[in-house]
Formats: structure tokens, C-alpha cells, sequence
């Protein structure tokens, strides 16, 4: 079967020329029968760096990388199409592994896993490896079959993206999760190999990562209101991940009991629940990295909790302001 590799890109000079240079090999071994580049409204020069390999450049209309997803693997006719992200780096063999999965009929996308894109010593370093480590860990736990798929570097047969209309496009963070639970609900198979790896360029600044992770909460709360059967954990995270966000609001909110004698117990009983709910995975990275360094996971996914939640909350602020018969007709995500 042939494929065809989708790459979405806003303003990805930074990445782009790594991330083409580890994939045009494939179209000399005939692994890949073609690349297309999606530029979703760049006002950067990625566009003219596209133009500098042997690849297609579709313009989108910054619409979001759903909608970009979209825009590609519409303009090919191949039997596969593998998604990668425009800061990503492909190993050699990421390809053929994820293809290997697909050979089972019953599967209809499989998806790998991420190395570390920033070299140790760079600035923000310490951010972009102890993500990474988390990452790497929580893929390590997954199975061979998952209902949970990132877009990352994921391989989908074309006729499953036809049969369901590929990615949602009105989601801006969470459209790869919701065409995965989507697939994984309508009866398809879906695979994970870790071993089929992207070099990833991991954040390296902490404002914009926590500012990120505010976002994803607001998509996600909307996410798990049209998935409810998700909301308490999938292949990739579990119950206790999800509790985080509402817990540390809660214990936001129980800040006032302090005024009350009675009640003085309670918020910092909160609090310390939020910091024990970190205490598992930060012992699993620093055992399973042997570094002491990966403490700092702890206060990272405490600060990290407070920035979901406050998107948590505003997501289900959209979802309430939008009357249910409406959000029934029109599937819309708040």
C-alpha cells in the first residue's frame, strides 16, 4: 500500500528544514510516494524552505492544524497517510514500524512515540527533558492497542478518514484525541509501537508551556463532554491525571474556609492532596531515569494542574452558555 506523508505547519521556519531532511530519504527508497506540506497561513519564510525540498505545498487558511490534517490528506489519493508535525524530526525506521501495524486488517491507525529534539545544555533544557520524560514514560505503559492515538506521527488507512470526515475541525487542540476516540467508538482497532519514534522539540519556556496547558484543559473539558466515557482516563492518562485540575480548583475555592476556625482543615487538606497526587509519577521518572533531577516534575505538574484547571473552568463556562438542545443539534464543542 502506498503512503503519503502529511506535514502541518504555521510559521515553522525554526523546524521545518530539520524535519524535511529526515524525511525526503523516504521518497528516494520508495517508502514514501509522496510529501505534502500544509501550510496553515505562515507570515514566516516556510513556505520558501518547503519549496527547497521535493515536496507539495498546499496553502491552508490558519485555521488550525485539524483543519490543515484535513487539507492534506484530502489532496492525496494514497492508501496510508502518515501525519508528522512540523517540529519533528523522523528516525530512519519510524515509517516502516508503524506501517508493520497496518498489516492487520482490523487496524486502521497506528502511532509512535517521541525522542528528545533539544540537546542538553540548551536553554530551557531542564523544560524540554523533564516533559520529555514524562512523555516517554506514560508511552512506555501503553499496550499494542490503545483507544488513544497522538497526531504527532500517526499513520491512518485513508478510507477510515473518509468514512469519518478525518479531523473535527472546530477543535484547536484536542483533534487528534477526539478522531481516535471516534475511530476506537465506531468499532476500528487502533495500534501503538513506541518504537517508532519522531525527535520532538519540546518546549523551553516555561510561560508559554503553562500558558499552553491552559489551553488544552479548555479543549479538553469540552473534549470529555461530547466523549463522557474518557473523562476518567484513557490509554495515555489515567483517573488521577484527570482529578488534578478540578482538585486544585477546589482547593483554590476552599481558600475562604480559612476564615473560619471549624474549617481552617480544609483547604490546606486540599492542597495536600494536590501535592501527594504528584508524588507517583515523580518517583516513576526519577527511578526509571536514575536522576534526582526529575524532582522537579513534582512542582512542574503542581503548577501544571492550576493551569488546566483555570481552562477547565472557562471550558465548562463555553459549554454551559450554550443551551443544550443546540449542543445536541449541532455537535458543537461549546
Amino acid at each position: 500500500m502506498d503512503v503519503s506523508l502529511v506535514i502541518p505547519g504555521r510559521n515553522a521556519e525554526a523546524t521545518l528544514r530539520r524535519c524535511l531532511a529526515s524525511v525526503v530519504p523516504l521518497l528516494d527508497g520508495g517508502a514514501l510516494r509522496e510529501i505534502v506540506y500544509v501550510d496553515d497561513g505562515s507570515t514566516d519564510a516556510s513556505v520558501e524552505i518547503a519549496r527547497d525540498y521535493p515536496v507539495r505545498v498546499v496553502k491552508g487558511e490558519a485555521r488550525g492544524p485539524g483543519a490543515a490534517r484535513n487539507r492534506g490528506w484530502r489532496a492525496v489519493d494514497a492508501d496510508l497517510v502518515w501525519f508528522i508535525d512540523s517540529d519533528c524530526v523522523a528516525e530512519p525506521e519510524a515509517l516502516e514500524i508503524l506501517r508493520g501495524r497496518l498489516d492487520d486488517p482490523r487496524v486502521a491507525g497506528a502511532g509512535g512515540s517521541y525522542t528528545n529534539a533539544i540537546p542538553a545544555g540548551a536553554p530551557g533544557a531542564w523544560l524540554a527533558s523533564t516533559i520529555h520524560a514524562e512523555i516517554v514514560a506514560r508511552h512506555d505503559s501503553m499496550s499494542d492497542r490503545v483507544d488513544f492515538l497522538g497526531s504527532f506521527n500517526v499513520l491512518y488507512r485513508r478510507s477510515a478518514l473518509e468514512e469519518t470526515d478525518g479531523f473535527d475541525e472546530r477543535w484547536v487542540t484536542a483533534e487528534d484525541a477526539e478522531l481516535a476516540y471516534r475511530l476506537h467508538s465506531s468499532g476500528y482497532e487502533l495500534a501503538f509501537d513506541a518504537r517508532s519514534r519522531v525527535g520532538h522539540h519540546h518546549p523551553t519556556s516555561l510561560g508559554p508551556y503553562l500558558r499552553t496547558q491552559r489551553t488544552h484543559g479548555f479543549w479538553r473539558v469540552q473534549l470529555y463532554a461530547h466523549h463522557p466515557r474518557r473523562s476518567g482516563g484513557d490509554a495515555y492518562s489515567g483517573t488521577l491525571d484527570h482529578a488534578q485540575p478540578p482538585l486544585a480548583m477546589l482547593a483554590l475555592a476552599s481558600l475562604p474556609t480559612l476564615a473560619w476556625p471549624a474549617l481552617r482543615w480544609v483547604a490546606p487538606a486540599l492542597f495536600a492532596l494536590l501535592i501527594l497526587a504528584q508524588l507517583p509519577m515523580t518517583a516513576r521518572l526519577v527511578r526509571r531515569e536514575r536522576s534526582a533531577g526529575l524532582f522537579r516534575f513534582a512542582p512542574l505538574s503542581f503548577a501544571r494542574a492550576f493551569c488546566r484547571g483555570f481552562g477547565m473552568t472557562a471550558g465548562l463556562v463555553a459549554v454551559a452558555r450554550r443551551p443544550p438542545w443546540k449542543r445536541i443539534a449541532d455537535g458543537s464543542p461549546g
